[in-house]
C-alpha cells in the first residue's frame, strides 16, 4: 500500500507546472479545453552563473480550469539544464472587470553550478485581457515561491521571484494563429533574473 501511495504522489507531482522553469509559459492565455500547444522559448539568465539558452514546452488545457505543461531546457553558464512540469488551477476567471486569478504547483529537476537540485513551488498568478491596437493580449504578474533541495548536501533553501509578462497572438495577419509570450523574471530571494521570449504552435 505504501508503494502505491508513493507512486501516486510522485505521478501527481510529475503531472503538475513550472514556476521554477524559466518563465510561466502561456497559461495566462485563454485556451479551449483540450487545446494543445508546443512552444519554443529563448532564455537569457542575467544573474551570476547565467547564460543564454533554449526551452521546449508542451502545454495542454485539461479542463475548463486546469492547464498542465512540461518541458526541458538547456542553457550556457552554470545553470546548465532542467526538466520541469506543473499545473495551473484557475480560481477566478477573467470576466468583465475581474482579472483571472490562478495558482500553479510545480516541480523542477535542474543542474546548477554542478549540483543537482529538486525544486518544489507554488505561484499565485493574476492576469487580465486588454486590447492593444485592435489586438487582445494578456499581461500577467506572478510571485513564485518554493523550496530548492540540494542533491549533494541534502540541504534546502527557500526561493522567491517576481515574474511580469504578456501573452497573445502574433499581430501579423498570416501568423495570427501563433501565440507569442515575453517575460521578465526578477530574483527576490535565492532565485535568478532572466528574460524569456517564446513562440507557440497549436497542435490542433
Amino acid at each position: 500500500m505504501n508503494k502505491i501511495k508513493f507512486i501516486t504522489t510522485l505521478s501527481t507531482l510529475l503531472l503538475t507546472s513550472n514556476a521554477w522553469s524559466l518563465g510561466m509559459g502561456v497559461s495566462s492565455y485563454p485556451m479551449l479545453s483540450g487545446k494543445k500547444l508546443i512552444s519554443s522559448e529563448f532564455t537569457g539568465i542575467t544573474s551570476s552563473g547565467g547564460g543564454v539558452g533554449l526551452q521546449a514546452r508542451y502545454t495542454q488545457k485539461l479542463s475548463s480550469k486546469v492547464i498542465a505543461d512540461a518541458g526541458i531546457g538547456i542553457s550556457g553558464g552554470e545553470r546548465a539544464n532542467r526538466f520541469f512540469t506543473g499545473v495551473d488551477f484557475e480560481l477566478y476567471p477573467d470576466y468583465s472587470k475581474q482579472p483571472k486569478i490562478s495558482v500553479r504547483a510545480d516541480l523542477e529537476l535542474a543542474k546548477e553550478f554542478g549540483v543537482g537540485r529538486t525544486k518544489l513551488g507554488m505561484a499565485p498568478t493574476i492576469s487580465k485581457g486588454f486590447n492593444f491596437w485592435g489586438r487582445e493580449a494578456f499581461p500577467y504578474f506572478s510571485m513564485p515561491v518554493g523550496i530548492s533541495l540540494d542533491g549533494d548536501t541534502s540541504t534546502y533553501k527557500s526561493t522567491v521571484s517576481a515574474n511580469l509578462g504578456i501573452n497573445g497572438n502574433l499581430p501579423i495577419e498570416s501568423y495570427k494563429h501563433l501565440q507569442a509570450n515575453a517575460e521578465l523574471q526578477v530574483d527576490v530571494k535565492d532565485s535568478y533574473t532572466s528574460i524569456i521570449v517564446g513562440l507557440s504552435y497549436p497542435l490542433q
